[in-house]
Parts: C-alpha cells; structure tokens; sequence
C-alpha cells in the first residue's frame, strides 16, 4: 500500500515535563480521528516528516514528538551541558502520560520504531489502559543481548569496521563495555575527544546497516553526531535504565489481549538473536510480518507498506 502523501501540522508546541526539559510535539492529519503517537528511534534520532506518511489523515490525530534531548526538545542532548541524568526510559514514558494528558487523549495507537519499540512495549506493559494497539518495526526491547550484539557481536559480521570502532577507545578498554567505553568519551571535557568518538561511533552504526557513512545526511551535522552518539551509549551503558537486563521480554505476558503488528526486515541484525520469534511467542496477540531482503529501516520498500496496511487495518472509519 502507497504511504499516504506529504501532511503539516494541525497543532503544536512544547510541553513542560520537569526537570528543565520542554518536549516538541505536533498533531497532524483529522483533530477528531483515532489517535496515534509516533515514537522515533535512536534513542535521540527525533521524529520524522515521513512518519506522518504511515497513517490515514483523515482517520487519524497524529502525534508525533521529540523525546528528550532529540530533535527540536529543550534542552539537547547536543549541548555539553545538558544534564542527561534526568533523561531515562521512566522518564520518557513519565512524559507520554503528561502528553497525553496535556492533549485530553484517553487512549492511543503506540507506533515505535527502533528504540521507539522499546519505548513502546514498555510504555504499554506499564501503562496498559492508555493503549489500543501497538504496530512496530525495527524491534527492539533495550536488553543487555541486543545491546551486546551491536557493539561487539556484529564484529565477526563487520570485521574492518569494527576494527576502527574499537580503536576509537584507549587500548585497556577494548575487550570491555564498549558503550561504556564511548560514553565516557563523548562526556569527556576536550569538545575534540567528543568529535571523534561521535564521528567513530556514527560510523558503526552506519556499518551495521550497510550504508555508506556519508550517504547519511544527519550524520555529517557534527551537532546532531554528537547529540545522537551521546544519547545511544547513555542508555546502552545502562541497560536503558530498566530494573533487570531483559525487563521487558520477561513482562511481555503483561501484553494478553492487545493487538500489535509487528513488520520486520528479513535481514534486520536483531533476527540474529531470534527477537522477533521470541517475541511472538510471548505475545500471541501480535502478528509477525517479515519482510524479504529489507533491514532494519522503517522506509524500505515493502516495511512501509506493512506499516501503512497496521495502521489501515486499526484506524477505523473517518470521523468528521
């Protein structure tokens, strides 16, 4: 199925959440539809126009927002002196309720993507009358194995890329936490040492999916490298601040009776630790739709049309 075509927003704002953080959020496409909030990836990719694409405006109140620190959300994660202890997974979902409310939405459509997967999951085990459906794509759920696989288990798969990812950090450090490793970089003092571990660990993630370095636009702003690196192994480092390694996996029975979609790429890196399949069969109420020869890229041809036919599916009929 087409996406649908290009839309602006209806409304928008920043919402003040604490903590000195204000959240960018937008509403698009029919003020009296079915809402749906869109979470973006990263963490600390921010929202897309494109993901505004993947719903009916006429059936759907799109919602879209920055998470903290990403993308137009004060303050950034791409200035120095951004306090980014106060930017952790309860609080990203601390700031969904406060949306929602702020919005007078009583229940939404979670899309996620990414990290915006995890998000997602945990947002609806935690807060499971506050969600009608969930559709997700690139999954992820934040646990120590994933986050073991792309920093050192792709390395057999990627063997000259990861070799220069792991030169960037000082030699007694490469056989350890490598997110650890970089995190400590990217809060170092010497805004060079930051802009090189920002560049080495953008160039990795580019790795892992096949692109080019430079064929990513974002990537070549210094500003948004940092911001982006930064936010990644704050949470990687940490076990994206969940109580235990693998919490939402175990809490995935929390899910019974809610519908998802889930659109996988055949070749998306996570497969090679079996999540999605773990996933399924943990929550029946989801359905799994692999995509051939597509990775982990929510835009691929044939994801997008998955993702658009989910939201098709959930939307209902118009309401004018």
């Amino acid at each position: 199925m087409p996406l649908y075509p290009d839309i602006e927003p209806y409304d928008h704002g920043h919402l003040d959440v604490g903590d000195g953080n204000r959240i960018h959020w937008e509403t698009c496409g029919n003020p009296r539809g079915k809402p749906a909030v869109v979470l973006h990836g990263g963490p600390g990719s921010g929202a897309s126009p494109f993901m505004r694409r993947l719903f009916d405006p006429e059936r759907y109140r799109i919602v879209l927002l920055d998470q903290r620190g990403a993308g137009r959300s004060t303050p950034s994660a791409r200035a120095y002196d951004t306090d980014m202890r106060v930017n952790t997974l309860p609080h990203l979902i601390a700031d969904l309720e406060l949306l929602r409310a702020h919005l007078g939405i009583e229940r939404w459509l979670v899309w996620g993507v990414s990290f915006g997967s995890a998000l997602g999951l945990r947002y609806a085990q935690t807060h499971r009358d506050a969600v009608s459906e969930l559709v997700l794509t690139g999954l992820a759920t934040g646990s120590r194995e994933e986050v073991a696989l792309l920093t050192r288990g792709l390395g057999t798969v990627f063997p000259e890329a990861f070799a220069a990812f792991a030169a960037g950090v000082p030699e007694a450090e490469r056989d350890g936490d490598l997110a650890a490793a970089y995190h400590r970089l990217l809060e170092s003092p010497d805004p060079a040492v930051r802009e090189r571990a920002a560049l080495a660990w953008t160039d990795w993630e580019t790795a892992m999916a096949s692109q080019p370095h430079r064929s990513v636009p974002r990537y070549q702003d210094p500003g948004f490298r940092y911001g982006f690196a930064r936010t990644v192994t704050h949470y990687w480092s940490r076990d994206h601040f969940l109580d235990a390694p693998d919490t939402v996996l175990r809490d995935l029975p929390l899910l019974k009776g809610l519908p998802g979609v889930v659109v996988q790429g055949s070749v998306d890196m996570q497969n090679l630790i079996g999540l999605p399949w773990r996933l399924a069969e943990a929550w029946p109420d989801a359905e799994l739709m692999l995509v051939d020869d597509a990775g982990h890229n929510a835009g691929a041809p044939g994801i997008a049309d998955l993702l658009v036919a989910a939201t098709d599916r959930f939307g209902g009929s118009a309401t004018v």
